[in-house]
């Protein structure tokens, strides 16, 4: 089984879209894998979505009323395979916050799938109503690309 977590800033907007694209991708193609978020802080622990990743979600057909906000615990280092960041500021505090440099190479930048790398961030779209959808099609892009290198490997 692969194990992959998203991670933004308050595991709000960003990391539950991706964990909720990347979760119906891999329903649909039958994967093995568990997939989760969490945020580099702790400011909206326990709390929904934001409503705007909740609405941009469902308008694609992805639910993601059944995640909560949690923050990132070193045990998540342990547990996960592959750790995925939107943008340069989660990257350097999550690499930062690993118990080891071994599993500091666990964490990327998910848009490095799409555009190796280029360091393209998924901006953060909390203060900009409008930046939903955006993010929500770089997510899609990026999560596609993510499970059709797992199809490629089982061959």
């Amino acid at each position: 089984m692969t194990r992959i977590l998203m991670v933004c800033l308050g595991n709000i907007c960003r990391s539950p879209l991706a964990e909720g694209i990347l979760r119906q991708k891999i329903k649909e193609k039958g994967l093995d894998w568990e997939v989760d978020s969490a945020g580099t802080s702790g400011y909206h622990a326990g709390s929904l979505p934001d409503t705007r990743s909740i609405g941009v979600a469902k308008a694609h057909g992805v639910d993601i009323l059944d995640q909560r906000s949690r923050p990132l615990q070193h045990a998540d280092f342990l547990h996960f395979d592959l750790v995925y960041v939107m943008d340069k500021a989660n990257l350097r505090d999550v690499k930062a916050m690993a118990p080891n440099v071994e599993l500091a190479k666990k964490v990327q930048l998910i848009m490095d799938l799409v555009h190796p790398g280029e360091h393209v961030e998924v901006p953060d779209p909390y203060w900009n109503d409008n930046g939903f959808e955006g993010v929500f099609q770089m997510l899609e892009e990026a999560c596609s690309v993510l499970v059709s290198q797992a199809e490629l490997s089982k061959y």
